[in-house]
């Protein structure tokens, strides 16, 4: 032991081996805690993606990751559910982002409703989207498509005046993709509220609460599905209104196949999850700060207007009308767009006389290639026939016009009544310009452009038909539309012109009386 005098006394147990003794408990020590914290750290983050992980699968699949054990419904739960789409209903309109599918079959649908007119107005794609990639506008009667296969893979929100061309009819299978999603989006917003009490009776049930949008959202789910609005339009031309196979609340539990309501404490639907008729998921997310009001495509009746009685003025110029049309020239080049039925997009074109009275046109469907039907109406009554034409002959434009003079031997079918709706459109067109006595209820839609002048659009019904006249301040007509039985609008675009020899057949000069010997 060191006894040196200029060393100060240790306190008993603070010799060298004992320091040596205190740091190697404390390093074991330390360490033994370091590896406490690790593992501790591991578990955590184990339990943090297998969170994540179910979260996103929940969604994805439909169903949320509930934060409790689901309950029954209390009476302000089953109170704000059962009025949860005449919430939307009342709202009227809203952005909207659908997810429909998972992985590599996923579409996304982003855009807008406007429950009150009703009309949804989407850019559809995504991985899963395929022929249905593009612009896609629809009521609940009828779907109208821009396609645009080059599209990004990841869609946008639509431009607010949609493009003028390429639109088409289309007939999507009912009750999955496309289809299916717009049923789920119609179907969200009712004017009626369901009833309460099967709800609070076990119809439905609280899956846990979640934050959306930084608002406190409760997670219900139960089988309230409205039953789709009786169609406008027959059942082949209404694809769009096949919804989920729709259960009364109350009629049993709610159970895990059942759609999911994210409702805020205004009862207001923020997201809904379920699945389509065969068993596809999907997600609808609300947005109500980003709503404009949607402006349909002219095959679904175009922009949104003020209608009203017509002025003095403008009913005076629609008395005039088949003065204003017999004047000058007496007649028009006609450009048809015409979409009928379930998914027949006619287009064409031709020339139409209101002095003779008589049009005659060549119209194709743009998805049947090599043939055209040649459409004749004059006094007599309607004829058409069928022509064989080249594959790459357009539908439209120049390489569209009737042959001339007319062919004889095409085996022209006669008939004393429109055979359709084009037929139907064409013999208003020739009317046009005969004065008829007919009572009618006729309203001013909108003020419009056509041709680079102002114009105004004014509805007439007569006989169940809906007529839409375009006039200009001269009044002459430059566009008729007619409202289809599908809820559409079929057209015809007429231009003042002279008309073509050989349409109207050359008067016979009455044969010289003989002389009498």
């Amino acid at each position: 032991m060191d006894t040196s005098p200029d060393q100060p006394p240790r306190p008993p147990g603070a010799g060298p081996g004992r320091r040596r003794a205190g740091r190697h408990h404390r390093d074991a020590t330390e360490e033994g805690t370091s590896g406490r914290r690790r593992t501790a750290l591991v578990a955590l983050v184990v339990v943090a993606v297998t969170a994540a992980a179910a979260l996103v699968a929940g969604l994805l699949g439909g169903t949320p990751a509930p934060t409790t054990t689901a309950r029954a419904l209390t009476d302000d739960e089953a109170e704000r559910l059962a009025a949860v789409r005449v919430g939307t209903y009342r709202d009227v309109r809203a952005g909207v982002r659908v997810v429909v599918g998972t992985g590599a079959g996923r579409t996304d649908l982003v855009g807008w409703v406007d429950w009150s007119r009703p009309l949804a107005y989407l850019d559809v794609g995504g991985p899963g989207a395929g022929q249905d990639r593009g612009l896609v506008q629809a009521t609940p009667s009828a779907v109208v498509q821009r396609p645009d296969p080059a599209a990004i893979v990841a869609p946008a929100r639509p431009p607010l005046v949609p493009p003028g061309d390429r639109w088409r009819l289309r007939n999507p299978p009912p009750g999955r993709g496309l289809a299916g999603a717009l049923a789920v989006l119609f179907a969200l917003a009712t004017d009626r509220a369901a009833p309460a009490a099967p709800l609070r009776a076990g119809g439905g049930r609280w899956l846990g609460r979640e934050t959306l949008g930084g608002d406190p959202v409760d997670v219900l789910q139960a089988a309230l599905w409205p039953a789709a609005a009786p169609p406008t339009a027959p059942a082949a031309t209404a694809p769009v209104t096949t919804a989920p196979a729709a259960i009364s609340p109350g009629s049993r539990p709610a159970d895990d196949a059942d759609p999911r309501w994210w409702v805020d404490r205004d009862a207001r639907l923020r997201r809904w999850a379920g699945r389509l008729a065969d068993g596809t998921p999907i997600t609808v997310d609300l947005d109500r700060v980003d709503r404009p009001t949607p402006w349909p495509v002219d095959a679904l009746g175009g922009r949104p207007g003020l209608p009203r009685a017509p002025t003095d003025e403008e009913t005076a110029r629609l008395g005039r009308l088949a003065t204003r049309l017999r004047a000058g020239t007496g007649s028009a080049t006609v450009t048809v767009t015409a979409p009928l039925g379930s998914a027949a997009n006619l287009r064409g074109g031709g020339w139409l006389s209101w002095t003779a009275g008589v049009a005659y046109l060549s119209v194709a469907d743009v998805d049947t290639l090599g043939r055209r039907t040649l459409r004749r109406r004059d006094r007599a009554g309607f004829a058409r026939a069928d022509v064989p034409v080249g594959p790459d002959t357009a539908a439209s434009g120049p390489s569209a016009v009737p042959p001339l003079p007319l062919p004889t031997g095409a085996g022209w079918r006669l008939a004393g009544q429109p055979a359709d709706e084009l037929d139907t459109l064409v013999d208003a067109a020739v009317r046009a310009a005969a004065p008829t006595g007919d009572a009618t209820t006729t309203i001013h839609v909108r003020s419009d452009r056509r041709a680079d002048r102002p114009v105004d659009v004014f509805e007439v019904r007569r006989h169940g038909q809906r007529l839409r006249y375009w006039l200009d301040r001269s009044g002459f007509l430059h566009r008729l539309e007619l409202r289809t039985t599908g809820g559409l609008w079929a057209q015809l675009e007429l231009t003042p012109g002279p008309l073509p020899a050989g349409i109207v057949p050359a008067r016979q000069k009455p044969s010289p009386p003989t002389k009498r010997g």
